[in-house]
């Protein structure tokens, strides 16, 4: 049983790690490629670290919850072991979730820009190490379909 239950823990970590994307102003989905981008250019006037929320995919929590109720029919026999199992998937189906959440959450940067047209926006972007953003900096906004990242 205790197999079984190690099992689960490695496949939803495989699977949770294979769910996250990067949400910097580098990075480009495989639909993303090759698409026209609308360009406009504008000065950043304001930058604050933020947090981007992680995924609720659901996923943690089912993979929590097959865990618990693994590790809980182990406890007890009979009728003992069944509420066990159902109190182990509940429980672990609420911790899967947080744990999700938890460990795809990511550091972001929000940048107020004002463009060149005199307009003022705000863009929120994951933080790139490699890219460090400073008040002044003339930067490029990219946007298509309804996406902008900064650049640059």
């Amino acid at each position: 049983m205790k197999k079984q239950y190690w099992l689960v823990v490695l496949f939803s970590f495989v699977f949770l790690t294979g769910c996250m994307s990067n949400l910097s102003g580098q990075s480009y989905s495989r639909d993303e490629a090759r698409q026209v981008q609308r360009v406009k250019l504008g000065t950043v006037l304001d930058v604050q670290m933020v947090q981007i929320e992680g995924t609720k995919s659901g996923v943690g929590a089912m993979a929590g919850a097959a865990a618990g109720g693994l590790a809980g029919s182990s406890v007890g026999n009979n009728k003992g072991s069944s509420i066990a199992a159902i109190a182990g998937a509940v429980a672990g189906g609420l911790i899967g979730g947080k744990g999700e959440e938890a460990y795809t959450r990511t550091q972001g940067i929000q940048l107020t820009i004002e463009l060149e047209d005199g307009t003022y926006i705000s863009v929120v972007q994951e933080y790139d190490e490699n890219v460090d953003f400073h008040s002044g900096d003339s930067v490029k906004l990219l946007t298509s379909n309804g996406v902008t990242r900064v650049i640059q």
